[in-house]
């Protein structure tokens, strides 16, 4: 392989951005950007623990989950799950956080680089309640970086092209959990915890 090892050698490659692309980098919330993520349903956050070790963490809830507590500063909710908790780890040794805002539709998106914390509570938690359901923590993202990212990762991939998915392609979350994680567990059981009920668990323990 032909690998690139200086910055030289990458912008020979690719080129430099113009000005008008630097300029769309800002260090605070604009009303669009507020917008945006009270249309937002999906994001995901990247973190880095102090050794470089690298995880991408994906979160959801409804649209406006994100709560915007001023122009530099957003909160994102935690929910119950599987408790290995890579991404708040991470934090803890390394607050440096990367989040990619997605809106269901659009090809372009929101990212967002600050400095993060964990926060067992707050008052604006009252604002994060779901089902009935608080979270259990939030991560708060002082805001550093913000832009609109330009939307051909989407185009090129048809993300948003209902007859480019093919779902059923794929092993079940059953299948997968038997191979990996349960292989003692009947099929049909696997089937039945991640069918129906697993949705109507989603804000419990």
């Amino acid at each position: 392989m032909d690998s690139i090892s200086t910055v030289d050698e990458l912008e020979e490659l690719i080129g430099l951005p113009l000005d008008r692309v630097r300029r769309k980098v800002r260090n605070s919330l604009s009303d669009f950007d507020r917008q945006w993520l009270a249309a937002s349903p999906f994001c995901v956050i990247s973190t880095t623990d102090a050794q470089g070790h690298v995880d991408a963490s994906p979160k959801g809830d409804p649209a406006g989950f994100i709560q915007v507590l001023d122009d530099h500063t957003i909160a994102i909710p935690e929910r119950p799950g599987n408790k290995l908790a890579f991404g708040f780890r991470n934090i803890l040794e390394n607050p440096n956080v990367g989040i990619l805002s997605v809106v269901p539709g659009r090809t372009d998106t929101l990212r967002i680089n600050g400095t993060a914390r964990i926060v067992r509570d707050a008052d604006f938690f009252e604002l994060m309640v779901v089902k009935g359901h608080r979270p259990r923590a939030a991560v708060v993202v002082s805001v550093e970086e913000v832009f609109t990212h330009c939307g051909k990762a989407f185009m090129r991939s048809g993300l948003w092209q209902p007859e480019t998915w093919n779902p059923g392609d794929l092993p079940s979350i059953a299948k997968l959990a038997q191979a990996y994680t349960q292989p003692e567990t009947p099929l049909a059981d696997l089937e039945d915890y991640y069918g129906r009920s697993y949705a109507e668990r989603m804000y419990r323990e």
